[in-house]
């Protein structure tokens, strides 16, 4: 049997079912775009939930007709019905603990595209050629999961590598996925042009922000400072020649946004809104929640050795996330695009934080 609170909670959750679908057939629901496509996708939420109660309380039913039966029965078929309600309780537990998971908070950004930025911080050449490698795993994972990858301005090392990158990630459940890679990563190998076979220590900064649409963030023009300039570096014939590079600034919070990548002023200028408008977005949701910095640096610290949520170290084969104590001894799958272990222990725990429980597998390490 469900314990009282889940039930009531599942029960709102129908009750809220079945007013979203009355609702979805108003009229004047029906005619306003933003609130038809809100409360659809509030339908589609609702919908394993309301289908979850109705297949426990189907269960619930098969039970004690199961029971009733046995009270009855000859000792050959009470033997098969015992087995049969312990069949029927184990799906029901599993059920319950389904539908609990269902109940925590949703991230309403989950279903967001992202927009990713990657910076080289302490260690030079190193960590550019690191912000390169993150680059290239979060490519390949994109890949994976058929998600497309939009380079959106990047300023390469001259050694390889990037000083910064920011690229856009449009796909199903994107936003879902990829959050957790927001923090510094460290790095831990021995460089081409270490002569001493001394291994290095050299980290680049993630912060990964859903892709805000205009909707929800309304950019005042006469707050920003839109300057165009000559794009300088490798592109084509005319990037030298034309002012085709758009620098953005947001006046009121001072955030600064430049692309370059494009030869057209007005591609530059879009690729660059849509970085601020994101940034915007994360800055006015930390504001709301408080609990998390308001400014972006918040997000990834200062890019300082000691800070980081995993490290990636080559002389040992193993990649090591810091916030869950898990350890997996396959650097080269992880760098091809092989998160998928580490961002699912990661949103266990989260899950497991959202419902006030804790997490077994958080502490374990594969060896």
């Amino acid at each position: 049997m469900l314990d009282e609170r889940l039930a009531e909670r599942l029960g709102q959750a129908s009750e809220r079912f079945a007013e979203v679908e009355r609702l979805l057939s108003d009229p004047a629901v029906t005619a306003d775009p933003a609130k038809l496509r809100e409360l659809g996708k509030e339908h589609a939420d609702l919908r394993p939930l309301v289908d979850g109660l109705k297949t426990y309380r189907a269960g619930e039913a098969d039970l004690v007709t199961a029971r009733e039966m046995l009270s009855g029965a000859a000792d050959d078929d009470a033997a098969m019905l015992r087995e049969e309600i312990a069949a029927i309780a184990d799906r029901l537990a599993e059920l319950e603990s389904t539908l609990r998971d269902m109940l925590a908070p949703k991230d309403p950004r989950d279903d967001k595209d992202v927009i990713v930025e990657v910076r080289s911080a302490a260690g030079g050449d190193e960590a550019a050629l690191f912000a390169g490698d993150l680059f290239q795993m979060y490519s390949r994972y994109a890949e994976a999961r058929r998600w497309k990858v939009e380079v959106l301005t990047a300023s390469p090392s001259d050694v390889g590598g990037f000083k910064e990158v920011t690229f856009a990630v449009k796909g199903k459940g994107a936003y879902s996925r990829l959050k957790y890679e927001s923090g510094v990563h460290r790095v831990q190998r021995i460089p081409a042009t270490e002569s001493q076979g001394r291994i290095h220590t050299s980290t680049a900064t993630v912060a990964v922000l859903p892709e805000a649409e205009e909707v929800d963030v309304a950019i005042d023009r006469d707050d920003l400072e839109i300057v165009v300039y000559r794009s300088s570096g490798p592109g084509g014939q005319s990037v030298n020649t034309t002012d085709s590079a758009v620098r953005i600034t947001h006046k009121p919070t001072g955030e600064v946004v430049a692309c370059q990548d494009e030869r057209s002023q007005l591609q530059n200028k879009e690729r660059a809104l849509r970085i601020l408008r994101a940034r915007l977005l994360q800055r006015a949701e930390a504001e709301q929640r408080a609990r998390i910095a308001a400014e972006r640096k918040g997000q990834v610290g200062a890019g300082e050795r000691a800070e980081k949520i995993r490290t990636y170290n080559f002389p040992q084969n193993r990649v090591t996330d810091h916030r869950i104590k898990l350890t997996l001894h396959r650097l080269p799958h992880v760098l091809d695009g092989g998160l998928d272990e580490l961002v699912d222990a990661l949103a266990l725990k989260d899950r497991a934080d959202l419902l006030g429980g804790s997490n077994g597998a958080a502490d374990r390490a594969d060896s």
